[in-house]
């Protein structure tokens, strides 16, 4: 969460709203549990064990109350605390007895690396009958809040397990959003509308792209041949632009030794999000994590010159996770999905010029699919966090290098703690969609660590032996993700030449089908994906099909468009173009989809 957001108004304004609607709740049901209740990036939530599942209408009473105590004149006011203190406030409250223990004592993760510091101190706030363990902040007084400005209808509550593990207790999660004026709420539960509308999982199973079903495995996509079609789209233009741009491709296992994956650090750092290591003879093997440690094994198979270098590795490589089954949603979370992936083996002299191709390959992709709405930010290892590994000289170097080439490229930047990989900082562009929403999409990492963990080298021209430094980098992220998020952001309209069909020919009647065939014939000649409606439906029905499938161009052909052998051309925007010979249409598509331009005339 941006630092900038955290300190702002709107950020203490969904932090106290979030404790009126516990208190609301509590008294609405007193037998609740409550858990923690955290501002997030458009509104915040709480989570709550409570005696039976809510419906709409308990969450209109729920509303009601908020808006009333919003009314009243309750000041937030806190007060710092012993933790035996805070405990006996919070004896009827397991998870806040939890939540003090590991404030008090710090936390730390499954492999036992610390995740926080001990508190020195205990803060509760209170407004109105309502007490909470909190850092804060939170506004003055539940009467600055505007009682028309939020929401927590907007949806239903869902499931979230206590501490994100799901072998533990699932809470119930109620969402809410909060704003300064009714006016901004009211954008916000339209932009939230139009999400609905535009869900890649609805839009994918109208238009065929792909479909999740349980015998195969949560998490694991099916592609259906219209989505295939656009993947292969995407897949074989970046390969060019990438061989175009000096990339190898290479390809790799779906599997590995887990000992390869205990050299790069993947296992056990990332052991919690792996599948569980598949026994084979007297070998041990994981689903492939990560690309990285085969690609490093392909340089490692022979010595390399600085004359060699650099060495760019691509591969559309298949990986997979092991996603809590909760956080699962269409192709934005799946468990197997393939990474665009590349790493760069460059000398240390050569890092910066390198990750600013990189980065200019990068925004080529953007400025192509017309995302042009992004940020970048430098992500850095958090000082006071000891899962990050490696030399402090060597994450200095890598950072400064990510700096340089953001300062050489006049790319505004932030940098951001906590934001880095395990083995070295990155560049990470941020996109916003038509409907403002973040997406982090294209990564640029650096790495020298990996190098060393593998003892990778190449002779210098003074014939020592020295250690490339590593890039990572991926412009999609994952397909499958990637895939998600232009499905959303066109809203199934895609630009002409990713649509997997670009243009449906509907004859009039079955005396204009062989024309139909004929023009198809031409189309497919040109390069161009077509089909052809020769249904028995009416013409009108035809066409509001066609609309509905999100096909760019509507060719209808009758006795006219025959005899001039001309086709009538509408937009699935149903703007009429009116009859055009068949020459000119081919023209003008051929010409739209090769240079991959957004409009459709």
């Amino acid at each position: 969460m941006p630092e900038r957001y955290q300190d702002s108004r709107l950020f203490r304004i969904r932090h106290s709203t979030a404790h009126i609607m516990a208190q609301a709740l509590l008294e609405y049901l007193p037998e609740a549990k409550i858990a923690i209740g955290p501002p997030i990036e458009d509104g915040f939530y709480y989570d709550f064990d409570l005696p039976r599942a809510l419906n709409a209408d308990d969450l209109k009473q729920i509303e009601t109350r908020m808006k009333q105590i919003m009314r009243e004149d309750h000041a937030f006011n806190v007060r710092e605390v012993s933790a035996d203190e805070a405990r006996a406030f919070f004896k009827d409250q397991p998870y806040k007895i939890e939540l003090i223990d590991d404030l008090v004592n710090g936390r730390v993760d499954d492999n036992g690396n610390k995740i926080a510091e001990p508190a020195s101190s205990l803060t509760l706030w209170t407004q109105d009958s309502f007490t909470d363990l909190c850092r804060g902040p939170h506004v003055e007084n539940t009467n600055t809040i505007n009682p028309d400005a939020f929401s927590i209808s907007f949806k239903m509550p869902a499931g979230a397990y206590w501490r994100g593990d799901e072998k533990r207790q699932q809470l119930t999660r109620i969402y809410g959003t909060a704003w300064e004026t009714k006016e901004e709420l009211d954008e916000y539960l339209h932009i939230l509308e139009e999400a609905k509308r535009r869900d890649h999982r609805v839009i994918g199973e109208k238009l065929g792209l792909f479909t999740i079903v349980p015998m195969v495995g949560k998490g694991l996509p099916l592609w259906k041949p219209n989505g295939a079609i656009m993947r292969d789209t995407l897949e074989r233009w970046l390969r060019q632009v990438q061989i175009d741009n000096g990339y190898q491709p290479v390809v790799t296992p779906h599997i590995g030794n887990i000992e390869l994956y205990k050299t790069s650090g993947h296992y056990p750092y990332y052991k919690d999000s792996q599948f569980a290591p598949i026994q084979s003879d007297d070998e041990e093997f994981l689903l492939k994590p990560m690309n990285c440690p085969h690609h490093i094994m392909i340089y490692k198979s022979e010595m390399r010159s600085y004359r060699d270098l650099p060495v760019r590795y691509a591969e559309f490589g298949t990986v997979y996770r092991y996603e809590q089954s909760g956080e699962l949603n269409g192709l934005t979370r799946v468990r197997g999905f393939t990474v665009d992936d590349a790493h760069l083996f460059v000398t240390p002299e050569q890092l910066v010029e390198e990750f600013v191709n990189v980065v200019k390959l990068i925004q080529y992709v953007f400025a192509t699919l017309g995302l042009d709405d992004f940020s970048a930010r430098v992500g850095i290892r958090d000082p006071k966090s000891d899962k990050y590994t490696g030399d402090d000289a060597l994450w200095e170097q890598a950072t400064a290098a990510i700096i340089q080439a953001c300062q050489q490229l006049g790319l505004p930047h932030t940098v951001e703690e906590g934001e880095a990989a395990f083995y070295g900082p990155k560049l990470d562009f941020i996109f916003r969609d038509v409907l403002k929403r973040r997406w982090q999409l294209g990564t640029v990492q650096v790495d020298y660590n990996l190098p060393q963990r593998f003892d990778l080298e190449y002779v210098a021209a003074d014939g020592t032996r020295q250690r490339p430094v590593m890039i990572h980098r991926a412009p999609f992220g994952s397909l499958e993700r990637f895939t998600g998020i232009l499905i959303e952001h066109f809203g199934g309209a895609f630009p002409a030449w990713l649509s997997p069909v670009q243009a449906l020919l509907v004859p009039i009647t079955d005396k204009h089908v062989e024309y139909a065939q004929s023009v198809a014939a031409t189309l497919r000649a040109a390069g161009l994906r077509v089909e052809i409606d020769s249904s028995r439906e009416r013409m009108q029905k035809k066409i509001a099909a066609a609309r509905e499938r999100l096909i760019p161009w509507l060719l209808v052909m009758g006795d006219r468009d025959r005899e001039a052998n001309a086709v009538s051309v509408r937009l699935r925007t149903d703007e009429d173009l009116g009859q055009m010979p068949l020459s000119q249409f081919v023209e003008m598509a051929s010409s739209i989809v090769g240079e991959k331009r957004m409009e459709l005339k």
